[in-house]
């Protein structure tokens, strides 16, 4: 019987290399598998950390606006009318004003400056504030007579002159030690000479204002770590100088 002829030789090296691709295309299967799962692992961990630093986010804006609505809320009282506050910054208007080319502040208002902290370091001191709040920052300001440097340093002397009234052991209404302790370490002073003066209301413009600033996050802390928490505040030795250096404009 004639009919073309089967090459033997050839059906074997077939049958011989089917096992070679079939192992081959299971590794390179594998290979894709582990890729993918891989791939899903890292991905989660990062969903889980941007969420994790979406959720502290969150609960920082979320103490913050709870500290400054309980501040807002001792700008309500009757004893402090004229204080307000807008965004971060108490403002006290004619409440802390000072007179042309000065910084002393009068009896009445140092008075005032005295009955109103501490009653701002309580609400320092509750969870929602501590927390977050990092300082105050008394922001000195001047009107536009003057240079530019003579004004930088008269505003800062105006913030100065704040700190110097709210230490100053021996005044009437003097805080307490615990309160003085709080100011040395939270308060800051700054001179913002005539950059924020009040427009054609020179006697607005020679003022001061009370900044608070809140803690970030510190860099190095890990979202996923139980225990991240904020910057913390250093701690300032304590003295028993009162002595205010500020010496009266000539």
């Amino acid at each position: 019987m004639l009919g073309p002829k089967k090459n033997p030789g050839r059906r074997r090296r077939d049958e011989a290399e089917k096992p070679f691709w079939i192992s081959f295309s299971d590794l390179m299967t594998a290979l894709m598998v582990l890729f993918l799962v891989a791939m899903a692992v890292a991905l989660l961990n990062v969903t889980q950390g941007l969420r994790q630093m979406d959720d502290a986010r969150l609960q920082r804006e979320s103490g913050i606006s709870t500290c400054l609505q309980d501040i807002a809320q001792i700008t309500r009282q009757k004893s402090f009318a004229g204080v307000q506050l807008r965004g971060q910054t108490l403002e006290f208007g004619s409440l802390a004003e000072f007179p042309k080319d000065s910084h002393q502040l009068d009896l009445q208002r140092a008075h005032f400056l005295r009955e109103f902290v501490p009653q701002l370091l309580d609400m320092a001191r509750t969870p929602a504030c501590q927390t977050w709040l990092k300082r105050f920052v008394v922001d000195g300001y001047a009107s536009p007579e003057g240079s530019y440097l003579y004004n930088l340093n008269l505003s800062l002397a105006r913030s100065q002159r704040v700190l110097c009234v709210l230490l100053d052991a021996k005044a009437p209404n003097a805080p307490s030690a615990e309160d003085r302790q709080a100011i040395r370490e939270l308060f800051f002073v700054g001179g913002s000479s005539f950059n924020a003066a009040i427009l054609n209301q020179p006697e607005k413009s020679r003022r001061v204002e009370l900044r608070l600033e809140f803690k970030e996050p510190l860099p190095s802390c890990n979202p996923a770590t139980p225990d991240c928490k904020p910057e913390t505040t250093p701690s300032i030795p304590w003295d028993e100088d009162f002595t205010c250096p500020l010496a009266a404009r000539s």
